[in-house]
């Protein structure tokens, strides 16, 4: 069969712009968009009207693993695999803004952030591992002069502000944490999935300061040629799935190819 991509999160920014570009630059044979609410995911659905037969979009809530459980079920069933996994869907705080100090933090803030952003993309692995590994390795290199090195390819869109070794304002506790808790994940994952036979290359990719919902309220600190269209964003990112091995698992990338510290 020919490549199966899904986008865990396409509703709107990153991940809706991850589909259109996969349809148009990749002919998938099948692209799997998930979403919350697809009744409610207006531009989302105008896409599979675009692309008649090519689109397949399913019900999750990345913080309910019967949904995760179910949405994997299914894909078994009618697909037989995956190919790519982006896991794109995120929250900066249910406030909708940062914590900007100590005061501002809260345990459920915490909880909430971390479901949504570490937790969903770990639980998400857990489910469709099995169809990744059952992948053809149609996106990413596969080196010429060897046997093929990796059957699927997962990609957790993660943020500088999770590294830990670039932190130097502080703040933004909740998201901060729950992208440096997804990058170990990501290590985790790498190192299991690296084992398996065949592999699965796991990745953590910053995408920058993109024009969404989740970065609006902090446009104004950003300079215009810092902050990018989720067209430019996604070129970058998928330029930098094309370049991935199975000698580049484990590891978070930047927007423009450069490795991102831990």
């Amino acid at each position: 069969m020919a490549a199966v991509a899904l986008v865990q999160g396409a509703s709107r920014g990153l991940g809706l712009e991850f589909c259109r570009n996969i349809l148009i630059n990749k002919a998938p044979g099948a692209l799997i968009a998930t979403c919350r609410n697809p009744d409610n995911a207006a531009e989302l659905m105008s896409l599979v009207a675009q692309h008649p037969g090519k689109m397949t979009v399913l019900k999750l809530d990345v913080n309910r693993e019967d949904d995760i459980q179910r949405a994997a079920e299914h894909v078994k069933k009618v697909f037989g695999k995956v190919d790519l996994m982006i896991n794109s869907s995120a929250m900066l705080h249910p406030s909708g803004k940062g914590e900007t100090s100590l005061k501002d933090v809260s345990a459920q803030g915490i909880i909430s952030t971390l479901t949504t952003n570490t937790v969903g993309p770990l639980v998400m692995a857990k489910y469709f591992a099995p169809l990744l590994q059952k992948g053809s390795g149609a996106f990413g290199q596969q080196p010429p002069e060897k046997a093929k090195q990796h059957s699927g390819i997962i990609v957790n869109i993660t943020a500088k502000v999770g590294s830990i070794g670039d932190n130097g304002l502080g703040g933004w506790y909740s998201y901060r944490m729950s992208k440096a808790a997804l990058n170990m994940a990501t290590r985790n994952l790498s190192i299991e999935l690296g084992r398996s036979r065949p592999r699965v290359v796991c990745v953590s990719m910053h995408p920058g300061t993109v024009n969404t919902d989740l970065s609006r309220p902090y446009h104004k600190n950003v300079p215009k040629d810092k902050l990018f269209s989720t067209g430019h964003s996604v070129h970058c990112l998928m330029s930098i799935i094309d370049s991935l091995n199975i000698d580049k698992t484990g590891k978070a990338y930047n927007w423009n190819g450069s490795e991102l510290p831990w």
